[in-house]
């Protein structure tokens, strides 16, 4: 029978081997670092092959960057923000927006926070990515794009590198301030089906005439080919945007695009602004915090 001293080395060398192999485990299917994957170690003799789920459904708090859609801007008086009607943070009870879903009536007035701007394009966004991630939220939504492509011409537009560059940019400035808070991605709406919805309606054509998306909205009733192929460009752009926002996104264990479905959304003219016809009013703010709680809340991410 062996005695004390070498059952205590047979059991530390056990110890060691057992360490030696969760560290093998570890490389291959990667630890908890604050931006990746979480794995569970072996228990009781039986490994787990299977990595944690980093998505949290039911996160504890919410922040907003973006722009105007997320301002509320036009959804309840003309050329003014409405941040209650918010999708993302608002607290209107006919929206029951994304944060009142999450959190309740009661949460969504104390633990978010809307640092979206009207106006704003992708290079503003690693600033308010920096604001956010200072308030330490467990999840921060964007909506950003729409600005870059709807500018005074086709040539104005923001190029994609430039696009990617900067939300690039933003995720590492939430990263270093924030390396646990998800990130929900919303795509940039289809511009052109938002002109072909609200030209039917005289009042907003001749709102747009001020220069609302001129890149797109201009001569709204022009069918020549060149006002065609300067609509299809601005499609294009917004297609290439989404492909970004999508792409980066994917690096990161903690983001989630929203599939496109903001993009492939049916607006009708019930959904927008009775101001301007293009933001989204009451009822499509509404539509968007239904979009963006299914996605938050489902299993795995939109395919």
């Amino acid at each position: 029978m062996p005695d004390r001293s070498e059952r205590r080395r047979s059991r530390s060398a056990l110890a060691t081997l057992a360490a030696l192999s969760c560290l093998g485990t570890a490389v291959l299917t990667g630890c908890d670092s604050g931006s990746g994957s979480t794995t569970k170690g072996a228990s009781a003799g039986h490994p787990s092959a299977a990595a944690a789920p980093v998505w949290d459904r039911s996160p504890g708090s919410v922040a907003a960057v973006g722009d105007s859609i997320t301002r509320g801007f036009d959804a309840c008086s003309v050329l003014a923000d409405c941040p209650e009607v918010s999708w993302s943070t608002g607290t209107d009870s006919a929206v029951n927006s994304l944060a009142v879903r999450l959190l309740g009536a009661s949460g969504a007035a104390d633990h978010t926070w809307n640092h979206a701007a009207t106006g704003a394009r992708i290079a503003q966004l690693p600033e308010q990515m920096a604001l956010a991630a200072k308030e330490d939220p467990a999840l921060v939504t964007v909506t950003i794009g729409a600005n870059d492509a709807c500018r005074d011409s086709v040539r104005a537009m923001t190029p994609v590198a430039d696009f990617r560059a900067s939300f690039e940019a933003s995720m590492r400035q939430l990263r270093g301030a924030a390396p646990k808070a998800q990130l929900y991605v919303s795509s940039v709406p289809d511009l052109k089906r938002l002109w072909s919805t609200g030209r039917g309606n005289q009042l907003g054509k001749q709102i747009w005439k001020l220069g609302i998306c001129k890149s797109m909205l201009a001569d709204a009733d022009d069918m020549s080919a060149s006002a065609v192929t300067r609509r299809s460009e601005v499609q294009d752009r917004v297609v290439a945007y989404n492909g970004v926002l999508r792409e980066v996104c994917a690096k990161d264990a903690r983001c989630r695009y929203d599939g496109g479905a903001v993009f492939d959304y049916r607006f009708t003219g019930k959904q927008l602004s009775q101001w301007d016809w293009f933001h989204p009013g009451r009822n499509g703010q509404a539509r968007l915090a239904e979009i963006a709680y299914r996605n938050v809340t489902a299993a795995r991410p939109p395919a």
